[in-house]
C-alpha cells in the first residue's frame, strides 16, 4: 500500500505549491520547506490519536465525511485562501488540541514562514490529508483495525525523512515525541473532524 505521506505528496505538485505560496504571500521554497515539516507533523498527530481504539474508531467515522472529492478541486480549496478557521482549522483543532500553536511555531521557526502563514498553510493541508485518507478508506479498505498501523508507518517514514521533526514535536526536550503527541491529542479525537463544505 502506498504510504499516506507519499499519497498526500502526490497531491502537492509544483503548481499546487505555487498556488499555496500565492495564497500565503510567501515564496515557493519557504512554502515547500514548511509543507515538508507540516505534513509529517499532521500525520504524527493523527497516528497518536489513532493509537487508542476509541481514537481509531473516531477517525474512521470522521473519514465518512471526507470521501476524497476535495482532491478533485484543490484549486477551489486553495483559491478560497483556506484561512486558519473553517474546515482546516477544525481538523487541526481535533488533531492537536491546545498544542496546535506550538506545532505551528515550530514549523515556522524551521521553515522561515511566520506563524500566521504556517497556520494558514496547515489549515490548507489538513483537509487534503483527510481527503487522501478518506479515498484510501474507500479504495484500500482502511478501517479502525488497520488505520493505526498505516498511520504509524507514515509517522515513522516522516521521522526518517524529515530531519528535525523529532525536535519540532518534542516540546519538552526529553528526547521522546510520544509523550508530547499524547498531550497534543489524547482527547482531541473525541468529536468529528469537521465536514465537507
Amino acid at each position: 500500500m502506498t504510504s499516506i505521506l507519499d499519497a498526500v505528496r502526490q497531491q502537492l505538485g509544483p503548481d499546487t505549491i505555487q498556488q499555496m505560496s500565492g495564497a500565503l504571500g510567501a515564496d515557493s521554497t519557504a512554502t515547500s520547506n514548511a509543507v515538508s515539516l507540516a505534513l509529517p507533523a499532521i500525520l504524527a498527530g493523527l497516528s497518536q490519536n489513532a493509537a487508542q481504539p476509541q481514537g481509531a474508531a473516531a477517525l474512521d467515522t470522521a473519514l465518512n465525511a471526507h470521501d476524497g472529492s476535495i482532491l478533485d478541486n484543490l484549486g477551489g480549496l486553495l483559491g478560497g485562501g483556506a484561512g486558519g478557521g473553517g474546515i482546516g482549522g477544525a481538523i487541526l483543532g481535533h488533531i492537536f488540541g491546545g498544542r496546535r500553536g506550538t506545532v505551528e511555531q515550530g514549523v515556522g521557526r524551521s521553515s522561515g514562514l511566520n506563524t500566521g502563514q504556517v497556520a494558514q498553510l496547515m489549515a490548507m493541508l489538513a483537509p487534503i490529508v483527510m481527503g487522501v485518507l478518506g479515498r484510501m478508506k474507500q479504495t484500500k479498505q482502511l478501517d479502525p483495525g488497520n488505520l493505526p498501523e498505516v498511520l504509524q508507518q507514515s509517522r515513522e517514514q516522516g521521522e526518517r525523512e524529515t530531519p528535525g521533526l523529532g525536535g519540532l514535536l518534542d516540546a519538552n526536550h526529553d528526547g521522546s515525541v510520544t509523550d508530547d503527541l499524547l498531550r497534543m491529542g489524547s482527547s482531541a479525537l473525541g468529536g468529528v473532524f469537521g465536514r465537507k463544505s
